[in-house]
């Protein structure tokens, strides 16, 4: 046997890197997203190890767009799922139907398993099975996009099968801004009630019925004409503007039906940062970019080694400032820091991994 065949037997036994079978995998069961949708494909792809894993936006307004979730977020995130969960009402041991599964990706499954409660999908992505599935499982709630979840509920008043569906059904709506007609529609299922769930793909849940999930929501008013304002999670603009109501104790509602689209997103800019070097703030902002789409600039004369993170977001159409100070309402641009510092602390040393910067 030639040294080279030699070589290529040691290498099925005891080569240092992992055949494509030995490559670990994380399915769509893995994630606790196994259910049918007519938007997508499924297709399989190399994930890099810094992610926790990959979703992609919903596609609303433009092109459905890859979103990277690290696992330094997933705390806030699966913490402020389990909050929504609770206060929609449902409790250990009930039966959530979800119509769309990528949004169990918005929740991430831990915030499900965490809670105990049971996810089932619809059989096939259509009103009639959302009915079917309503009348076999009889679950606590179901989770949907409301103008499909008001559909399917005005196709079982046409049917005559109301009477079939459970009582006391909990409707979140979720995914876009919330069908003034659900509510109508769900009035005629005894004790049935309506929540508006709101958040992203990027960022995960970030509203129940206008109330915070997370502590580092801000509203930043940029001065546009219809009185909306800019709403930010972690220090990073989520893209959408809401009016708002004061309550009596001085805390807020986002009106979350009220959503509108920035037309251009606040701009926001690292001052200080808690990170050792400029270089790993900037790098941090291109993490930003490619996982969440979102720009982050770098100040030329950023503060590093500062006590807590320092952002200016400002208006691009207005000239509108905020400053915000971390760490509570940057905890989210925290978060992807400290996600950039945990990559580069993991050295490669294989030649294969060494890439001319």
């Amino acid at each position: 046997m030639g040294l080279l065949s030699q070589l290529q037997e040691e290498l099925r036994e005891f080569g240092s890197g992992p055949t494509l079978e030995e490559m670990p995998r994380c399915t769509l069961k893995d994630k606790g997203l196994d259910g049918p949708t007519a938007a997508h494909r499924i297709e399989e792809i190399h994930t890099p190890y810094n992610y926790a894993y990959l979703t992609c936006t919903t596609g609303s307004s433009a092109f459905q767009n890859l979103v990277g979730v690290t696992r330094q977020e997933l705390p806030a995130r699966i913490a402020a799922g389990k909050t929504a969960l609770e206060r929609a009402g449902l409790k250990s041991g009930d039966t959530l139907l979800i119509t769309y599964p990528p949004l169990v990706s918005v929740f991430s499954r831990e915030a499900l398993d965490g809670s105990g409660v049971r996810v089932e999908f619809i059989l096939r992505p259509s009103r009639d099975a959302l009915l079917a599935a309503l009348g076999s499982l009889k679950p606590a709630a179901v989770l949907g996009e409301s103008s499909f979840l008001r559909a399917a509920l005005v196709d079982a008043g046409r049917l005559g099968v109301l009477g079939e569906l459970p009582e006391k059904l909990i409707l979140i709506a979720a995914g876009s801004p919330l069908d003034p007609e659900l509510k109508m529609e769900a009035e005629r299922i005894p004790g049935a009630r309506v929540h508006d769930l709101y958040g992203c793909q990027e960022f995960g849940w970030l509203c129940l019925d206008g109330a915070p999930l997370r502590e580092d929501l801000t509203l930043f008013d940029t001065g546009r004409a219809d009185g909306r304002l800019c709403l930010l999670a972690g220090g990073l603009p989520t893209g959408d503007c809401f009016l708002t109501r004061e309550r009596p104790d001085g805390s807020y509602i986002v009106l979350t039906p009220t959503r509108r689209r920035a037309a251009q997103e606040p701009e926001v800019t690292v001052l200080a940062s808690t990170a050792a070097d400029p270089e790993t703030v900037r790098r941090t902002a291109r993490t930003i970019l490619r996982c969440k789409a979102k720009i982050a600039r770098v100040s030329p004369d950023v503060r590093c080694r500062a006590d807590a993170t320092g952002l200016l977001v400002t208006a691009p159409d207005t000239g509108a400032e905020l400053r915000l100070q971390g760490p509570e309402k940057t905890a989210l641009f925290d978060a992807l820091l400290a996600a950039q510092m945990a990559y580069q602390r993991e050295a490669r040393t294989d030649p294969v991994w060494n890439k001319p910067c």
